[in-house]
């Protein structure tokens, strides 16, 4: 009777509005999303520039490094990734992560605007069915939890099903770094990325618990006391690191327009099952506020998918003709390999 009376009232009080809190965690990752998104256009234009006097990226030159276009891009990038590292301190990561896919649409109708990439009338329709199930997230996301310590946070990391999911992620990430990557590597586009995602769903973890000891600290409760704090500075640093590297490594050996969905579902699967784990968000939450969060989930990779597919589709042939005279590489300065690699077993 008392869990039925708590799915009740829960899911009344998902139709009285959002929290204060989760407002301001939208709004920060809506802004992150705006100059990540604007981020790629501007670095790509740096990486064109630079390429066009210099080795380019993609053949192992750093050319770039020397371009302040490029490192506007880069600031531009830091910003939005500070907003979003902001907004997992007010709003739990099932709300915020997903968000992440509307950089992909400003950067697709940017890209259309300023760099004369055609946007197909069915990565528009992608684009609406991000904005759909974006919003549809947005209005069922749970409150977040209340904290008053970092060392609530640090209870929850320890919890079995927890550090069971911690201890098989860190198990998958080694047995893809020293067994995966010398064999497959260079040839499917998943054991890059695996790693990234994997680890990914670890660092927004301790991104989110480290957040809220800032908030906390800064609102007059301080947690640099702890060490529990600097625990998850530590793992925050590693896990940023890690992803970093291979990311790089997945974008300099594939195309980018195959690395970034792919990347995308991945990373927000892992994350929100992790977020899911760890903060317990969906006990505070109706079945009905569940299925329509998860459709709502489906519905933005669906567009995500299809922004990137039909991308593809409208553009693929031109740009393999106007790049086959500037040594085999794409607008990014990274080889657009032949995408039979990435289907043979």
């Amino acid at each position: 009777m008392v869990v039925t009376a708590q799915g009740s009232s829960s899911w009344r009080d998902a139709y009285k509005g959002m929290s204060s809190d989760n407002i301001k965690g939208l709004v920060l990752a809506l802004s992150s999303s705006l100059f990540i998104g604007a981020s790629f256009i501007v670095k790509k234009k740096g990486l064109k520039k630079a390429g066009a006097s210099g080795i380019r990226a993609g053949s192992g030159g750093y050319s770039y490094l020397y371009e302040p276009l490029w490192w506007v891009g880069m600031i531009t990038m830091i910003v939005g990734e500070i907003a979003n590292f902001a907004a997992y301190a007010f709003a739990p990561a099932i709300l915020v992560t997903p968000l992440g896919a509307l950089s992909i649409i400003i950067s697709a109708v940017l890209a259309h605007i300023i760099l004369r990439e055609r946007l197909h009338i069915f990565g528009i329709l992608g684009c609406v069915l991000c904005v759909v199930g974006s919003t549809s997230i947005v209005l069922h996301a749970p409150q977040e939890r209340e904290i008053e310590s970092v060392t609530e946070v640090w209870d929850l990391a320890m919890d079995p099903a927890f550090l069971l999911y911690a201890a098989l992620v860190i198990t998958a990430v080694f047995i893809l770094m020293f067994h995966f990557i010398p064999q497959y590597g260079q040839t499917h586009i998943m054991v890059y990325i695996g790693i990234c995602s994997l680890v990914g769903s670890l660092s927004v973890m301790s991104v989110k618990a480290l957040g809220i000891a800032l908030k906390l600290t800064l609102s007059g409760t301080n947690q640099l006391i702890y060490p529990q704090t600097w625990a998850f500075t530590l793992v925050v640093l590693t896990c940023v690191l890690t992803q970093m590297n291979y990311l790089n490594k997945a974008l300099d050996t594939f195309n980018t327009a195959v690395v970034s969905p792919i990347y995308y579902v991945m990373f927000t699967s892992l994350t929100i099952l992790a977020s899911v784990i760890m903060f317990k968000d969906w006990d505070r939450q109706s079945p009905t506020q569940v299925v329509t969060e998860m459709c709502g989930f489906v519905t933005i990779l669906s567009g995500t998918f299809l922004l990137h597919k039909t991308k593809d589709m409208g553009s693929t042939t031109t740009k393999l003709h106007k790049y086959s005279e500037e040594d085999g590489f794409g607008a990014e300065g990274m080889p657009l390999r032949r995408q039979e690699s990435l289907r043979t077993p």
